[in-house]
Parts: structure tokens; C-alpha cells; sequence
């Protein structure tokens, strides 16, 4: 968050303007060419306007009659000034607002990249809703100032060349308009100042509102369930009204402020009247040049306040820009290897894992030197009490975090040396909880991937993985099928239908590694069942590495991998462990009692669909078939 005194922030914020220059130097000297014009041509039309009154306006009342060629003339000069003023004008806010955009664009971009390669621990401990504020609210902040910037640079050389006049004019008006200016540019750094500290708390309460707003909407089903409607409601109404206060005090200040820079130049003009009446008297200037600095005082008030404008947003581009900065600088990226590693035909790859030690940020190890192997083409269960570490390790097999000493490989090969495409072609992570995309049954399969052979995957591919998940049967009997959509989040879908779904996901990539972590736990015990014996009956196209919890599913692999507290304390097959370690038979007979229970209180049935053509599976929600 941005911080220092006001001066301070005002520096800073001139560094990031300048930034921005930097990086759209053509673009923004378009729009300065522009702004210079439009204040050049202001003073331009000033004394066109001065000479018409004291030239034409004044004789032709004096003499009572008019020079038609000199009107004519006139006429065209402020016809040319007003054309080419359009011109700058055009010039100016094109180049300004594409500045703008583009930037916005760029650093949207940048900070999205940044989130995809920052390691999982990181986003952990930061709220989404922030992460949403980074993007989105954050870079428009930052870059907010840009769309006046060009003018106020302009409305600068405009202000030096209209000194130059006035002291070419009369030197007395030109120290009208020395102590006039310097005021106006006093009153302008006062207000920044000012506004430093409420722009840069609105800021963040712009992000805490976001953060609340996305928590209370993803927790919405705790909320109603809970009955915590109100709570929540009063918790988000304290913080939008703490924003709310925020920026009234923004625009209370700066409706205070813009009625002073209207009244500085208006009291210029009375000045300039007073002192060039007597010039005037004194035959020191002329009707003419009289008339030109009162106009110029005049017309100066509206270019004026673009630095004031400027000025007064610096405080709010700074706080965005530190915000941006705590993503864009944050430490512990992930960067990929450069080494490929060859699908073999597509057999299944080997995992091992080699005293691997691995903690959390800030927190005690979660994993002591654990040690494992799965061998390809082999089913290997990993089981163990809560906490014991078991989706750290699911997390570390396809990379999503790194450990702190040891190694992981596949095939042979540390996980660290890959390439991005060659880790994800290799292994792929069904997670405990399922995210489904607000799209149709198919796009959520593919995700607009190819296949192995760089060809886009077509429908028989994805039925292919939805048999494999067991899923072809509920998507068979959706409204529009592979073309349904599921809504977000995919709340057409019951929980177990959503964890099929995700799987297939994954297998419709044909993975040579899969590494389910409790990716099955809201569906029946026989359809988890039918989709480890598919899955191990499918050619043997995957090594497989499954988080498991129920007997049937344990029994299933060729060998168990037992944890607690973070260790590998046994392995073999489940009938070993069962006989020799007492600690995991416990465990697996306190599952099974548990699942025993759940089927007894959810009376599994025979027959997939009701007499109303439901779907029923034992944890799901019932579903038109």
C-alpha cells in the first residue's frame, strides 16, 4: 500500500507516470502534439479575438461602419483556429485514451500471467477477492491518471508560452499573470496533497469490499445453510460503508476545490481589467492587447484544472501501483525446466518420490523424508488419517508445488527439469473438489485441447473418457448432451456427477500418470469401484496414484502407500498392512464402520433411475435424467 507523506506520493507518482510514457512513448506524443496545439491555438484565438475587438469592433463603432474584407478575414482566422483546435483536440483524446487502454490491457495481462506462475502457497494466503481487485480495479487506479495526462502536459506549455506573451505584451499584466499562475499550481499541489490519503484509503477499501463480496458469494451455501444472512449482509454493509464514507470525503474535497480554480482566473481577469485600464490610460498597451490578455485569462481556467485533475488521482494510481506491485514482485515463482520428456508410445510413466521434505510457508514441515515409487503401469492407494499429508503429496506428484529438499520424478526425471507442455502431458490431478466451468458438458472435457498427435479432440475421445468415469450414462440423458449446459460452477449437476465430469477431463488428455486425490468421494462405492477396474482394465494406459478412503477402493491397488504425520510409516499390498501394521487395519475398519453407516442411513438402490426417470447415486442430488 502506498505510503510516505503527501510529496512523497506525489514523486511516485510522477515515477509511474513516467513509466507509462516510457512505455507508450508514441502514443502518448500524439496526444501531447495534440494538447500542445489546442493550447497554443488558445492563446492564438485569444489575440485574433483582441485584434478583431481593437481593429474592426472598436473603429466600426467609432466611425460607424465596417470593413466587410477585415470581418471576412477574421471570420476565416477563427474559422482555421477553431478547425485545427478540433484537430488537436481529436488527437489529444485518441492518443490519451489509447494509452490508456493499452496499458490497462498490458498490465491485466501481466498480473494474470503472474498468478499462473506463482506457486500454490501463494494464493493460498490471498483472498480471491482481492486477487479479482489486482486485476481489475487495482490497474484501472493505476493507470486512471493517463487520460488526462497529456492535456495537463499540454495545458503546461501553454501556460509558458502564454508568459512569454504577456511579458512581449506588457510587462505589467505579465506580473498579473506571475502571481496568478503560481497560485493556480500552489492550489493544485495543496489539493493533491489533500487527496493523497483519502484516494489511497478508498483503494483499499475498494479491494475489501470486492474480498467480502466474493467470499459471501462462493460461501453462499454455508451462508443459507447456516442461516448467516444477516451476519454476512452487516459484515459486507460495514465495509461498502466505509467506502461509501471514503469517497464522499473524496468528492467533498474536490467539490471544494473546483469552485477555487474557477475563481483564481476570474479574479485574474477583474486584476488584469484594473491594471490594464490604467496601462491603457497611459498609452502603454493598446485596445487590442488589452482585450487579448482578459480573453486569454478567461479561456485559462478550463485547460488549468486538467493538472489539477492530474494531480489529484496520482495518490490513487500510487496505491493501485503498489498493489499491482505486491503481485507482479511477488517472490516464488515456479519457473518450467527446458527438457522434454518422450510419451514412450504412451505407456504408463513411472513417480517417485525421494526423500522428499515439504512445508508450507511460514508453517511446520507437513512431509518428513518421504520415499515411494510407483511403477508404471501399477495402482499404488496413499492412506492415512487426516492431516497426514496425503493431498500435499497428491499436489507435489504433478507439481503444483515443489519440495523444500528431496525430489520428485517421473520417469526418471526431475519434475523441476520439464517442460510445461511435457508435465502436463505426463500427469494429470483429479482434486478432491471438482470445478466445473459455466459451459457445455464437452467444453469442460477438452478444454479446447488437442491430443497427443496435435489433433482437436472430438466426441468419440470424450465419450470415450466419460465411459471410462462412468459418466456416459447421466450425460446421455442431459437435455442436449455433450452440448448441455451445466451452469456455474456446474450447479445442474450433483456433486458426484461433477467429480466424474473432472474426470474425464483428465483422462480425455490420456494421461500417463493420474493421480486421483479423493476424487471419487461423493459418488456410490460401486461406481467408485467400476472406474478403478476401468481404469486398470484400460490397456494399462496409466500409472496411478489414488488418495483412498473406502476398503473396496484400498483392495483395488497393487500396492498401499500408509502415512501419518507426514511420513511413509508402511507399505505393501492392503492384505500385508492389515495384517502387520495395527494403526492402518484401525483406520480402514473405522472407515468401513463409517461407510457402512452411510449406506444403511442412504439405502443405495439397485436400479440407477426412479420411476420419474431420475439418476440417483447415493451422495449426489437427483438430476433429470
Amino acid at each position: 500500500m502506498a505510503g510516505g507523506t503527501s510529496k512523497e506520493v506525489i514523486a511516485r507518482g510522477m515515477r509511474v507516470l513516467g513509466l507509462a510514457i516510457r512505455e507508450q512513448p508514441r502514443i502518448f506524443t500524439l496526444a501531447l502534439t495534440g494538447s500542445v496545439l489546442f493550447g497554443v491555438l488558445i492563446i492564438a484565438n485569444s489575440f485574433v479575438v483582441g485584434a478583431i475587438v481593437g481593429r474592426i469592433a472598436v473603429p466600426a463603432l467609432r466611425d460607424q461602419r465596417y470593413d466587410a474584407g477585415a470581418l471576412a478575414l477574421a471570420a476565416a482566422a477563427l474559422l482555421a483556429i477553431t478547425g485545427l483546435r478540433v484537430i488537436g483536440i481529436f488527437g489529444r483524446r485518441l492518443g490519451a485514451g489509447y494509452m490508456q487502454f493499452r496499458l490497462q490491457a498490458a498490465y491485466r495481462r501481466r498480473v494474470t500471467r503472474r498468478y499462473l506462475e506463482l506457486p500454490l502457497s501463494w494464493h493460498q494466503r490471498h483472498a480471491t477477492g482481492t486477487l479479482l481487485s489486482n486485476a481489475n480495479s487495482d490497474v484501472e487506479a493505476t493507470w486512471f491518471p493517463i487520460a488526462p495526462l497529456p492535456f495537463a502536459a499540454g495545458t503546461v506549455v501553454m501556460i509558458v508560452v502564454a508568459m512569454a506573451s504577456l511579458f512581449v505584451t506588457d510587462w505589467a499584466l505579465a506580473l498579473v499573470g506571475l502571481a496568478i499562475f503560481p497560485a493556480l499550481g500552489a492550489l493544485n499541489v495543496f489539493y493533491s496533497r489533500r487527496m493523497a490519503p483519502r484516494q489511497i484509503r478508498a483503494q483499499r477499501l475498494r479491494a475489501e469490499v470486492s474480498a467480502i463480496a466474493h467470499e459471501s458469494f462462493d460461501g453462499a451455501l454455508v451462508v443459507k445453510t447456516m442461516g448467516r444472512e444477516a451476519e454476512e449482509t452487516g459484515r459486507f454493509a460495514v465495509r461498502a460503508n466505509e467506502l461509501r464514507d471514503a469517497l464522499i470525503s473524496v468528492g467533498r474535497l474536490r467539490g471544494l476545490f473546483d469552485p477555487l480554480l474557477d475563481t483564481l482566473p476570474s479574479i485574474g481577469t477583474l486584476v488584469v481589467l484594473l491594471v490594464g485600464a490604467y496601462r491603457l490610460h497611459q498609452g502603454a498597451v493598446s485596445v487590442a492587447e488589452l482585450v487579448s490578455v482578459m480573453f486569454l485569462f478567461t479561456v485559462l481556467a478550463f485547460p488549468v484544472r486538467a493538472i489539477g485533475w492530474v494531480l489529484a488521482e496520482v495518490p490513487r494510481s500510487v496505491a493501485g501501483w503498489d498493489r499491482l506491485q505486491s503481485v507482479l514482485g511477488a517472490p516464488g515463482s515456479m519457473p518450467y525446466g527446458e527438457r522434454p520428456l518422450d510419451r514412450r508410445g504412451g505407456a504408463p510413466a513411472g513417480l517417485e518420490f525421494a526423500g522428499v521434505t515439504f512445508a508450507y510457508e511460514r508453517n511446520l514441515p507437513v512431509l518428513h523424508d518421504v520415499s515411494f515409487t510407483v511403477q508404471p503401469g501399477r495402482t499404488v492407494a496413499l492412506v492415512g488419517p487426516t492431516g497426514a499429508g496425503k493431498s500435499t503429496i497428491a499436489s507435489l506428484a504433478v507439481r503444483l508445488v515443489d519440495p523444500g529438499s528431496g525430489t520428485v520424478r517421473l520417469d526418471g526425471v526431475d519434475a523441476r527439469e520439464l517442460t510445461a507442455a511435457s508435465l502436463a502431458g505426463t500427469a494429470s490431478l483429479v482434486p478432491q473438489v471438482p470445478f466445473v466451468f459455466d459451459d457445455s458438458v464437452r467444453a469442460n472435457v477438452t478444454l479446447d485441447r488437442a491430443d497427443p498427435d496435435g489433433r482437436p479432440l472430438g466426441d468419440e475421445q470424450v465419450w470415450a473418457a466419460l465411459r471410462l468415469a462412468q459418466a456416459d450414462g447421466f450425460v446421455a440423458h442431459l437435455p442436449d448432451a455433450l452440448d448441455t449446459m451445466v451452469g456455474e460452477r456446474g450447479t445442474s449437476l450433483s456433486g458426484g456427477q461433477r467429480q466424474r465430469l473432472t474426470l474425464a477431463r483428465a483422462l480425455v488428455g490420456r494421461p500417463r500418470l493420474l493421480v486421483m486425490d479423493d476424487a471419487t468421494s461423493a459418488v456410490d462405492p460401486r461406481v467408485e469401484a467400476a472406474i478403478l477396474a476401468a481404469l486398470r482394465g484400460a490397456d494399462a494406459s496409466a500409472s496411478i496414484l489414488v488418495v483412498a478412503y473406502r476398503r473396496a477402493t484400498i483392495a483395488l491397488a497393487d500396492e498401499v502407500v500408509f502415512v501419518e504425520h507426514g511420513r511413509v510409516v508402511a507399505r505393501g499390498t492392503h492384505t500385508e498392512l492389515l495384517a502387520t501394521v495395527p494403526a492402518y487395519a484401525d483406520l480402514v475398519t473405522a472407515y468401513e464402520k463409517a461407510e457402512a453407516e452411510r449406506e444403511r442411513e442412504h439405502a443405495y438402490d439397485e436400479d440407477p433411475y426412479d420411476k420419474d426417470g431420475y439418476r440417483k447415486d447415493a451422495y449426489d442430488e437427483e438430476v433429470p435424467a
